[in-house]
């Protein structure tokens, strides 16, 4: 079951990758129609990512949605982190071609369990935000396999990037290697951690209203 962490504006951007987690957040926002929807698609460059954009063109052609591709076409400084160069790009024409429109990203459940693992194992354990900036993550409540299901069901159609299995990356490695280690040690992992990231809304809601009531 998809459940929404929070309200959604009406008028929305929608960074949307491709992959069954994004496709399924672009489907289930506009859902019923009423949202005024502009859907954001980053090309990297990479083996998969023409496929990916024409999945994400083909999808927003056929339901009517507006759609603006960006493209990698910087040259990425030496020694730099590639996952770090990519995701400043993106971010950056995320934040350029939404205008005042909040970007809505689908980062999940699963994902706020892999960070908090990296930054554990580097001493600092973190939950990823509800919303940064002008960048809102209504869907850290939801599993990926609970968006990954609607798709299969809803018929929305989407890729997978191969990429996501290459263990040099540092998420990837948690994800394929780790997480499974950890769920023996701690089977409610997931579970514990929507509860911290519910609760750290909550505050955060309980803090911007004793603000605004100064």
């Amino acid at each position: 079951m998809i459940n929404l962490l929070g309200t959604v504006d009406d008028e929305i951007a929608v960074a949307v990758s491709g992959g069954s987690d994004s496709m399924a957040a672009l489907h289930f926002l506009r859902n019923g129609g009423k949202r005024k929807i502009l859907a954001l698609h980053f090309n990297h460059g990479t083996d998969h990512a023409a496929d990916a954009e024409a999945l994400v063109t083909s999808y927003c052609y056929n339901n009517n949605i507006p759609l603006v591709i960006g493209e990698l076409k910087k040259e990425m400084p030496k020694g730099a982190s590639k996952e770090n160069f990519w995701r400043e790009n993106r971010y950056s024409f995320f934040t350029r071609e939404a205008g005042n429109r909040p970007v809505i990203t689908c980062h999940h459940l699963d994902d706020v369990v892999e960070t908090w693992l990296f930054t554990s194992f580097h001493g600092n354990p973190m939950l990823i935000p509800h919303s940064r900036d002008n960048f809102v993550r209504p869907f850290l409540a939801t599993r990926k396999s609970d968006l990954t299901d609607w798709c299969n069901k809803k018929g929305v159609p989407f890729v997978f990037d191969d990429s996501n299995n290459d263990i040099k990356y540092m998420r990837n490695f948690i994800r394929n290697k780790i997480i499974n280690d950890v769920l023996i040690i701690n089977p409610g992992i997931h579970k514990t951690l929507k509860k911290k990231v519910i609760r750290s809304y909550k505050d955060k809601l309980l803090m911007e209203k004793k603000y605004v009531s100064f």
